[in-house]
């Protein structure tokens, strides 16, 4: 294969996000979408013409997915998921499974390649031992399925090119897990460890390349890094701020790759020496496409 690395830095999105996440491309109107889920606002941002447009949201948001309304996303809000109507600002809640748990929210997710929304939650604060959190798959009739459990933050959610492998990380476990997925089910079967993060590293949000690699945002490392189908390094990008948040591939011919960050997490005077802290970043993919996002069919 063609040697594959990160070219310059095309441009930055200077959003200055508190906690910049779930960013994903949107190749029919040639967006990219994220969200401020600290400030409960989703962005997009038109890449021909760098128009930026905010959206205030009623819940903080975790994350999100497109449908195939422009109008309509499916949002896992903190508190729930949901259907959300851009145009007319109303929620038709799909499922609230962890409502009785205080202290937990919805943070990473994403949709698998056979259009089923996913989203996992995470233990914001913690009120008693036995707290957890856990990942939902919202089928195709919009009724939600616990598929794990014991989690503490739910995160690095992805799919292989095929869709048969899932990828998935508990963050504070400082590891990305491989599980076998029934495409036809949804299921998950035969956990093993694909790639461990050093003790300063947090295992953040992911996204699989044309290829099958894995690219992987690493909290407080400041770095993107891009692992073999084994789980072996295979290029690390250094990014100029410490909390990078997610990943998505983009572009008109899919050739961008497009990191969302955080400054929350920093003390001021740490901040004041990273003024890109919270900006969204955009670089030139050499060698390496990534693949287009599915819409959600429920």
């Amino acid at each position: 294969m063609q040697t594959v690395t990160v070219g310059e830095l095309l441009m930055t999105i200077p959003v200055g996000n508190r906690l910049g996440e779930g960013v994903l491309w949107d190749e029919l109107h040639q967006l990219i979408w994220w969200t401020d889920i600290l400030s409960s606002v989703i962005y997009r941002f038109h890449l021909p013409t760098h128009t930026l447009e905010t959206l205030p949201m009623p819940h903080r948001v975790g994350s999100f997915g497109l449908t195939a309304n422009p109008m309509m996303l499916i949002v896992a809000f903190d508190i729930g998921i949901a259907h959300y109507d851009i145009e007319h600002q109303k929620i038709k809640w799909l499922a609230q499974p962890e409502s009785q748990i205080e202290g937990n929210r919805f943070n990473d997710g994403r949709t698998d390649r056979q259009g089923r929304f996913w989203a996992g939650t995470m233990v914001e604060r913690r009120d008693h031992q036995q707290q957890c959190a856990a990942l939902y798959c919202i089928d195709e009739r919009g009724d939600c399925h616990q598929r794990l459990t014991d989690l503490e933050i739910s995160n690095g959610l992805c799919w292989s090119p095929d869709g048969r492998t899932l990828y998935h990380a508990d963050s504070p476990k400082h590891q990305i897990y491989q599980y076998d997925f029934d495409i036809r089910s949804g299921l998950l079967s035969h956990k093993r460890l694909f790639a461990t993060t050093s003790n300063n590293m947090f295992p953040d949000g992911s996204d699989v390349d044309c290829a099958g690699y894995l690219w992987n945002a690493q909290w407080g490392g400041g770095q993107v890094v891009r692992y073999r189908p084994d789980g072996e390094v295979d290029l690390i990008l250094k990014l100029p701020v410490t909390h990078p948040t997610s990943i998505a591939f983009g572009g008109p011919k899919l050739d961008l790759l497009i990191v969302t960050s955080a400054k929350h997490a920093i003390d001021p005077l740490a901040l004041s020496q990273e003024p890109q802290a919270g900006d969204v970043f955009i670089y030139q993919l050499d060698g390496i496409l990534g693949l287009n996002s599915p819409r959600v069919r429920s």
